[in-house]
């Protein structure tokens, strides 16, 4: 009886191991075979139509004070007509000195204060005081640094049909071993979730930053929203509203890479916790969707949210590779056929320029980045309701891989 129950326990963990691998292969395989052609690099002529579209970019900022000036001047110098685009720092809680600083640049400067601060708060009540009107909005986070071509790649892609456009989000500092793991991580992520979902005609999930929506649009989207995990919900709401996200992968912005423990930490326990509990608020919607025929809705709503996270799969499957062979046979050999497949879908993920000596070095820190994720499982119980500050210290791109793109 005993053997029984362990034979049930190994075999349930392996049926649930089976639809994690078996829905990142199929994205990873996807992604890198059958890209969808046109949406992937954004590049080619400029139109008479794309040169005319205006642009806002709307930059959330909490307590950034140390870096804010220098992500306003990156934004200014970009490669777009500038009587075309607006810069406008929602600055939440900033010191008076550097408010001084901002608003001695030509930029739009909004100060506003919550009680319980959220970006998404801040970008409510900047398109409630926003005078103009503009035809595309970008969303852009405080340490982002936006490539010089990125709205002129942004402003073609609307102009050729696009409505909600994700550019792709790289490493802006690469000087740790932790930074390098995140960085690594993002490409995994950006290759498996954006490029494979927009290979098989699903939308790109949203990722906080570098998104582009038509004006209007998102001005009325957002309101109702009230989360932590905004980009979740917007997404949620845009494809069923029948807006397809597109994926940009020749859109490059540089976000800043979290360079410890501490900071891995605290970020992927909001992650996260936000999985689990979309998961359980948005199921049984995501599958009255999904027989509506609305699969990119069950895609974000469910599978998202039920496919364990990677560093956990790190973990679960040589454990059950062990613990199967153990109970029987059979067991064991499907446990390693499913630890084969799922490092293979992560090496097809991973981008090509980041396989070096570097990244087999920081691979040495991976045990205790995957430790730390564990560790997420036993804090995550507000996460999902309490703004979790990083705190941004790089104001320049260290990146030797896209360098020349943030010029």
């Amino acid at each position: 009886m005993f053997h029984q129950i362990i034979y049930l326990i190994c075999f349930v963990c392996l049926a649930y191991g089976s639809l994690s691998v078996l829905f990142l292969a199929v994205l990873s395989f996807s992604g890198r075979f059958f890209p969808r052609k046109g949406a992937v690099a954004g590049s080619g002529a400029d139109t008479g139509l794309a040169a005319t579209k205006k642009i806002a970019i709307l930059v959330p900022a909490y307590k950034e004070d140390g870096i804010i000036l220098s992500t306003a001047q990156n934004h200014l110098a970009l490669d777009y007509p500038r009587s075309l685009y607006d810069v406008y720092i929602l600055a939440d809680s900033f010191r008076a000195d550097t408010i001084v600083e901002l608003r001695k640049l030509p930029i739009q400067v909004l100060e506003m204060s919550f009680e319980k601060s959220t970006k998404i708060k801040s970008l409510n009540d900047a398109f409630r005081r926003m005078g103009k009107d503009y035809d595309i909005a970008i969303i852009s986070d405080a340490d982002n640094v936006l490539a010089r071509d990125f709205l002129r790649r942004i402003a073609r892609g609307f102009a050729e049909g696009a409505q909600v456009i994700q550019g792709r989000r790289v490493a802006k500092n690469m000087d740790t071993s932790f930074a390098l793991l995140d960085a690594c991580s993002e490409g995994i992520n950006n290759h498996i979730f954006r490029r494979g979902s927009n290979a098989l005609g699903l939308s790109a999930p949203l990722i906080g930053s570098g998104m582009a929506f038509e004006y209007r649009m998102i001005r009325e989207m957002l309101k109702g929203i009230d989360s932590v995990v905004e980009d979740k919900i917007l997404q949620l709401k845009l494809v069923q509203q029948g807006y397809f996200i597109q994926y940009m992968e020749g859109a490059l912005i540089f976000d800043e890479k979290v360079d410890s423990p501490e900071a891995f930490e605290r970020q992927r326990r909001r992650w996260v916790s936000g999985q689990f509990i979309n998961l359980k608020e948005y199921f049984l919607p995501g599958l009255r969707e999904l027989f509506r025929g609305n699969i990119s809705y069950f895609n974000f709503a469910v599978m998202n949210n039920l496919v364990l996270p990677r560093a956990f799969l790190l973990v679960l499957l040589p454990i059950l590779v062990v613990a199967g062979f153990l109970v029987h046979p059979s067991l064991g050999i499907w446990a390693a056929a499913l630890l084969f497949t799922y490092l293979l879908s992560l090496v097809i993920a991973i981008p090509h320029e980041m396989i070096n000596r570097d990244l087999f070095r920081a691979l040495l820190k991976l045990p205790k980045a995957i430790f730390v994720m564990a560790g997420t499982l036993f804090r995550m119980k507000k996460s999902n309701k309490t703004f979790i500050h990083t705190v941004h210290t790089k104001t320049e791109i260290s990146n030797s891989l896209f360098n020349d793109h943030g010029k």
